[in-house]
């Protein structure tokens, strides 16, 4: 490559590969070692297919392309490496004109405007939304404390036998408290106090709290990526994220116990759109994955709206309380379920280089 050529390689903000007529990885761009998770000297002369796992049949349509010197388009397609989630992409295919029987891939994951836009054109009628309920949830609290009350004042003079009836007010009662209390927490709409934050000590405090209480009978094993830099973020509202989503993979597995693991790497190619068209880079990956049944297939598609859920006499507040978090920090939240693997995948910004670091 001469100069010229080589400043575009370098600064194309997208997945770039060149594949030689033996299909070989000549050279990747700086944006494909992010995406592919390796150097470009360290790929060179690997077999293509060995290193790009696209859910697609395509290789008979890329030998004809290259054949006949023609540029392939495959939309709407899973990519992956085989290490970590795929990313749903657009692939533009095309032969080098001075070297045709190169062919150089371009890889875009997908945008995410739609889903952005869709959710700032419904922000008002939700805050509204939730401003009600919080209200109602406050109001709703005290004649319930008054039921509690007089219900425990009842069972002093009551036979064993009645004192059942009242003990069931009682515990109904509390039940529908903590309903309310989940509602109000979701209702707190106060923007996250962003800092410099190490997201190992925030995974390994929710790991430790996890494992001396409702995830006791859960192994959790740790698979980070040790030169992950700082996130921008609110540290206990992140932890709190990180709690809900081990909560939920806890009640999920069966009762003898299960596994996740807490999967960190750094994806330089990520980015989401916003709705006024702007965009942000969303690098540093955290999964959390277990080896549950998975998601009901009928409500998977909602499980972050609220009051969705998949366990009987679950709220469904837990998981649209994540998304909220994640979406005040400006970042992604989706999941990828089948019987036997679930995984959440939070996408966070950096923190600026002069931030103060915190946990």
């Amino acid at each position: 490559m001469t100069a010229s050529y080589e400043a575009i390689w370098t600064s194309l903000p997208v997945p770039a590969l060149l594949v030689d007529e033996n299909d070989l990885i000549l050279d990747i761009n700086p944006a494909a070692e992010g995406f592919l998770n390796t150097s470009a000297k360290s790929i060179q002369g690997q077999p293509l297919w060995d290193r790009l796992a696209i859910d697609a049949q395509i290789e008979e349509a890329f030998s004809r392309a290259r054949a006949q010197s023609s540029p392939l388009f495959v939309n709407d397609v899973d990519v992956g490496t085989g290490e970590r989630a795929p990313l749903h992409c657009n692939l533009q295919i095309s032969p080098l004109n001075d070297a045709p029987r190169v062919m150089m891939f371009l890889i875009s994951p997908r945008e995410l405007a739609g889903r952005m836009t869709q959710n700032h054109s419904v922000k008002s009628a939700a805050k509204s939304a939730i401003g009600m309920a919080e209200m109602l949830a406050h109001e709703i609290k005290n004649p319930l404390a008054g039921i509690t009350g007089a219900a425990q004042l009842l069972s002093m003079g009551l036979s064993k036998e009645d004192q059942e009836l009242t003990d069931l007010i009682v515990e109904e009662t509390r039940r529908i408290v903590g309903l309310l209390e989940q509602v109000e927490q979701f209702g707190n709409l106060s923007r996250p106090r962003v800092k410099a934050v190490n997201i190992h000590d925030v995974l390994d405090r929710a790991r430790r709290s996890a494992l001396l209480g409702f995830g006791a009978h859960m192994k959790i094993a740790e698979d980070y990526d040790p030169s992950l830099p700082s996130a921008a973020g609110d540290p206990d509202q992140l932890l709190q994220v990180v709690l809900n989503l081990l909560k939920n993979a806890s009640e999920a597995a069966d009762k003898k116990g299960g596994n996740i693991r807490l999967h960190t790497y750094y994806e330089h190619s990520f980015r989401l759109r916003r709705a006024d068209g702007s965009g942000v880079s969303l690098p540093l990956q955290i999964e959390i994955i277990d080896d549950g049944p998975g998601l009901p297939p009928e409500i998977a598609g909602d499980i972050f709206d609220p009051f969705v859920s998949g366990r009987e006499n679950g709220t469904g507040l837990g998981l649209a309380l994540v998304s909220k978090i994640i979406s005040d920090h400006d970042g992604w939240i989706s999941v990828d379920s089948i019987p036997g693997r679930t995984t959440f995948r939070i996408s966070l910004p950096l923190a600026p280089r002069n931030a103060e670091e915190t946990s």
